[in-house]
């Protein structure tokens, strides 16, 4: 089937331009000032913005930890993703330590059965040992390039010596490794000091992880990713200390890609203040939301290229989930949803609020991980060849976030009463009107076999 966008503003990384844009199938065959295609069905979007579909680098679907599940498997997750117009979502194969990363990746294929957008897998690297280096080759062979690596949780983490290791053996192969990056051993220590002195609030949380333990880590992992020669993405950067690694690091010659996420550019670390538990507890995430300086230091990040992708992180806990950890702040399960709010929160916050312009959302929304995780240019952008994924957004219909309106089985949004400017009007899976003014229809995702870094 052909369809004939007409009128719209096309957006790229590098330009917002007039221009009508045909599909004919899964593909996008022509784009043009003005395209004549007589046996195409004709979609006037006049007045919209077309961009490519978004993709988030940074989920959690069906994701077993805090002796819970996350509320969003991958049927709801991925509509919650095509209705804030994400096309493509990568979520975290997580094998346990002492499980190969075969079993992990068997495992998530399994639970993505049911996803509606595309998708492929990071996977999760917990353990290092020969059995585990063993399988990397055959993980670039399932189409996975990029791993994920934690310095915090001890069911996780690795020691600094197994991340070099790792590092090194990823570099040889042409993969790129996400970290998580913040200080266990000294968190550990100030959630000790504030159980011996009998405290308990919400606000414990972000006092035992502060913006310094977070970039004390950053600049770990970069020293040691300088002796492995290698690059490394640090994932949800959230501080203007921690962005200070990454440009010193960059000033000595490494390469290191930044990602952050909408919670730390449009929330501050007063949601940690409110009087009533749950309010607070709702929005614990790891690491946590910082102050709006911070917030100002990420966005100018983006405008400037230090910060090369905004994903979501999206970890979903009803508000019974929550409630879980309210004798003990540290098993109060940490992560928010976001998938369905993304784009809506990017671009009111950032190129509505004058931050960035439309080609830097576009950039860090769709290009830029397209490009970092060996999906450009299938994906990423409006282009011949290209998947036809595409997000039509209309400046003028703001409307307010509310959780009661969204698809996601979490019961809360962190953006509740959220005024945004414009809206989501559609969204195109490979050319399948996948939501129509809100309404996700049923359509069905594919795995994506990924190539190597291109950013």
């Amino acid at each position: 089937m052909k369809r004939l966008f007409t009128g719209g503003r096309v957006v790229s990384g590098s330009a917002v331009t007039v221009a009508d844009v045909l599909v004919d199938g899964e593909k996008i065959v022509s784009v043009a000032p003005q395209i004549d295609a007589p046996d195409a069905e004709k979609v006037d979007v006049t007045g919209k913005l077309l961009l490519p579909g978004f993709i988030d680098a940074h989920t959690h679907f069906d994701l077993d930890v805090c002796n819970t599940t996350t509320a969003d498997d991958f049927e709801s997750g991925s509509r919650s993703a095509l209705r804030g117009g994400t096309t493509t979502v990568i979520d975290f194969a997580c094998p346990n330590k002492g499980e190969t990363l075969q079993y992990g990746l068997e495992l998530w294929r399994k639970k993505a059965a049911d996803c509606h957008c595309d998708y492929g897998f990071h996977m999760t690297i917990d353990d290092w040992n020969a059995g585990i280096e063993s399988e990397l080759d055959d993980m670039f062979a399932a189409g996975i390039t990029s791993f994920k690596m934690y310095m915090t949780y001890p069911a996780m983490m690795l020691p600094d010596g197994d991340l070099y290791r790792a590092l090194k053996a990823l570099k040889a192969r042409g993969g790129i490794c996400g970290v998580h990056c913040e200080n266990s051993g000294v968190i550990d220590a100030l959630v000790a000091e504030k159980k011996a002195m009998g405290e308990n609030t919400v606000a414990c949380h972000p006092q035992t992880r502060p913006d310094y333990l977070e970039a004390e880590a950053v600049g770990r992992i970069l020293r040691i990713a300088q002796a492995a020669d290698a690059p490394v993405v640090i994932v949800h950067t959230t501080n203007a200390a921690a962005l200070a690694e990454i440009d010193q690091a960059r000033q000595r010659g490494q390469t290191v890609y930044s990602e952050t996420c909408p919670q730390y550019l449009a929330l501050d670390d007063t949601v940690y203040y409110q009087t009533d538990w749950l309010s607070a507890a709702k929005f614990v995430c790891s690491p946590p939301i910082r102050k709006k300086a911070d917030q100002d230091a990420l966005w100018a990040g983006l405008k400037e290229g230090r910060v090369q992708t905004v994903s979501t992180d999206h970890c979903s806990f009803t508000t019974q989930q929550k409630l879980a950890g309210q004798g003990d702040f540290t098993t109060i399960p940490g992560g928010l949803p976001g998938v369905e709010t993304r784009g809506e929160v990017v671009y009111t916050t950032g190129v509505a609020g004058g931050r960035i312009d439309l080609p830097t959302m576009c950039r860090v929304l769709s290009e830029n991980p397209a490009k970092l995780y060996g999906l450009y240019p299938r994906k990423g952008c409006i282009a011949p060849g290209a998947d036809a994924d595409i997000v039509i957004y209309d400046p003028e219909a703001d409307h307010t976030l509310r959780a009661a309106d969204m698809v996601s089985r979490c019961d809360y949004t962190p953006f509740e009463g959220f005024r945004t400017s414009g809206s989501i009007a559609a969204v195109y899976l490979r050319g399948a009107l996948a939501v129509d003014r809100g309404a996700v229809r049923d359509v069905k995702g594919e795995y994506l076999f990924r190539g190597k870094c291109m950013l």
